[in-house]
């Protein structure tokens, strides 16, 4: 159902949340490596989440990306949105332009509800409450 963009994007999240801090940004050869991603298109994604205020960034010598506190409670579908647009989690899972409630695909009505529950579940994951998990070694994700 995710994109590798998608992924990649997460994965990325995940270790700043993990790394980084308002005093202790992450450059982006930095992230690339441990989530083993290429350097070019994870600073792609980075800079489309930076744009859409998910993840914070700054110029310079001591630049880089990291998370602020706002940041860190923003939702795992705020991340799917960000990088996938909205029409992408709603569309056909038959990729069928004219499959929508009033001319439904075989799959249609029969994964509706499943949907609606898993979009519902990406909007109350928190990256802070994931991160916290990887913390205390709840939940693995190498980084």
């Amino acid at each position: 159902m995710l994109s590798k963009s998608t992924k990649y994007a997460l994965k990325a999240v995940l270790f700043l949340a993990v790394n980084s801090s308002e005093n202790s940004k992450v450059m982006v050869k930095d992230i690339a490596k441990p989530i083993n991603v290429p350097q070019a298109y994870i600073a792609k994604l980075l800079q489309k989440l930076s744009k859409e205020n998910i993840i914070s960034s700054s110029r310079g010598p001591k630049g880089g990306f990291y998370l602020s506190e706002g940041d860190r409670q923003h939702s795992v579908l705020s991340i799917i949105i960000a990088i996938e647009g909205e029409k992408k989690l709603t569309n056909c899972l038959l990729n069928l332009k004219k499959c929508n409630e009033f001319k439904p695909c075989p799959l249609h009505n029969k994964i509706s509800s499943i949907r609606s529950e898993l979009l519902q579940s990406f909007g109350e994951m928190k990256i802070d409450e994931l991160s916290q998990e990887i913390k205390a070694a709840q939940a693995f994700l190498p980084l």
